[in-house]
C-alpha cells in the first residue's frame, strides 16, 4: 500500500512537466476525412498518468466465506509514455508503461499486497480505407509482484487488436480482441458503438469503458459509466510456501475489477486533458484460476480516480 501511495505521488509530480481487461480505444475525430493526421510537432508523443484510491472492504473465499480478508484499502497508479511518429504505413506507437495495484492486506495474506507490471509498448495505428482504422499493439514486459522475481515466468506479451469503422462523424462501430496467455480465457472480445445522438450527448458504449457523455461546452464533458479491468500476473516463487500452500508458488493470479461511477473531463488545452472520477466498485476478484483458489469481494467499496492525458 505504501509503495502505491509513493508511486501516485511521483505520478503527480511528473504531470507538472510537459512530456502521458481488453482495451479498445476509439479513434476520435470530428470528420471521417481526418482519421489519421500527421502531428504538427516533429517530436510527437503521448503521456498518461493515473491514480486511484479504493475504500476499505472485504474479500472472501468460497460460497460460505469461511476464509476472509477484512477491512483493507488499496490504491492503483499508472504512468505511460508513447512516441507516436508518423510513417508511410501509419502512426507507430513506441513507448513504456508501468502500473501497480497495492492493497493493505498486511502480513502473510493469501493474496499478494502488490501487483506490478512494467512493459514496452510496440504498436501501429493505420487505416485500411478512409472509413476503416485499425490498431495492433503488443505490450511485452514484466507482470508479477516484485522485480527481484523477473524472469521467463513473469515475462508476458499481451496483445490488443482493435479497429473503428467510421460511418460518419456522429456514428462509429468499434471492435477489438485482447490476447493474454496468462488469463483463464486467453482471448477476449471488446468493442461497441459510439453514437452522438444529440448535439451535446454521446453514447460511447465501447467495452471495457462504456459511458454516456454530456458536453457542457468545448472544454468540459460530464460522463457516467463503467470501467472493466482484467489483468494477470505471476506471484513469486515462495508465495505459496510462506502461506502453507505450495501449489501457489509462482502461480498466476488474475485481478478482475468493475468500476461504476461519474466523472468530469476538462480539456485544459487542445493537447492536455484532466479527468476526475468517483463511484463504486460492486465487483472485484483475485483468481488463482489454475489452482482453483478464488477470493471475491463481499459487498462494494467506494473509489476515486484522477488522470492526466497529454498528446503533442
Amino acid at each position: 500500500m505504501k509503495t502505491a501511495i509513493k508511486f501516485i505521488a511521483l505520478c503527480l509530480v511528473l504531470t507538472t512537466t510537459r512530456a502521458f481487461a481488453v482495451k479498445v480505444e476509439t479513434f476520435s475525430t470530428s470528420s471521417k476525412n481526418v482519421a489519421l493526421v500527421e502531428s504538427e510537432s516533429s517530436f510527437s508523443y503521448e503521456f498518461d498518468v493515473e491514480g486511484s484510491y479504493f475504500g476499505k472492504g472485504d474479500v472472501q473465499r468460497g460460497e460460505t466465506g469461511n476464509l476472509r480478508i477484512t477491512d483493507f484499502d488499496g490504491a492503483q497508479a499508472r504512468v505511460r509514455f508513447i512516441l507516436t511518429p508518423m510513417t508511410k504505413i501509419g502512426i507507430l506507437r513506441l513507448g513504456i508503461a508501468t502500473e501497480v495495484y497495492s492493497f493493505g492486506f498486511g502480513g502473510n495474506a493469501p493474496v499478494p499486497n502488490d501487483l506490478h507490471s512494467t512493459a514496452m509498448i510496440i504498436g501501429l495505428d493505420t487505416q485500411l480505407s478512409d472509413s476503416f482504422l485499425i490498431r495492433i499493439e503488443a505490450q511485452p514486459g514484466f507482470y508479477g509482484t516484485a522485480f527481484d522475481d523477473f524472469g521467463q515466468d513473469t515475462f508476458n506479451v499481451p496483445v490488443v487488436i482493435g479497429g473503428t469503422y467510421i460511418f460518419n462523424s456522429g456514428f462509429q462501430v468499434v471492435f477489438g480482441l485482447g490476447i493474454d496467455g496468462l488469463r483463464q480465457y486467453p482471448v477476449l472480445p471488446g468493442g461497441g458503438i459510439r453514437w452522438k445522438f444529440a448535439p451535446q450527448w454521446t453514447l460511447n458504449a465501447v467495452a471495457p469503458t462504456p459511458r454516456l457523455e454530456y458536453e457542457v461546452n468545448s472544454n468540459f464533458t460530464l460522463y457516467a459509466g463503467a470501467d472493466l479491468r482484467l489483468n494477470s500476473y505471476r506471484v513469486d516463487k515462495q508465495f505459496g510456501t510462506m502461506r502453507g500452500d505450495a501449489s501457489l508458488n509462482h502461480a498466476v493470479i488474475t485481478y478482475n475489477e468493475m468500476r461504476a461511477g461519474m466523472g468530469l473531463d476538462w480539456k485544459i488545452t487542445s493537447a492536455i486533458k484532466f479527468s476526475l472520477e468517483g463511484g463504486f466498485i460492486p465487483f472485484r476478484e483475485f483468481d488463482f484460476h489454475r489452482t482453483q483458489v478464488r477470493y471475491h469481494q463481499d459487498g462494494g467499496v467506494p473509489y476515486g480516480m484522477m488522470a492526466l492525458h497529454a498528446a503533442f
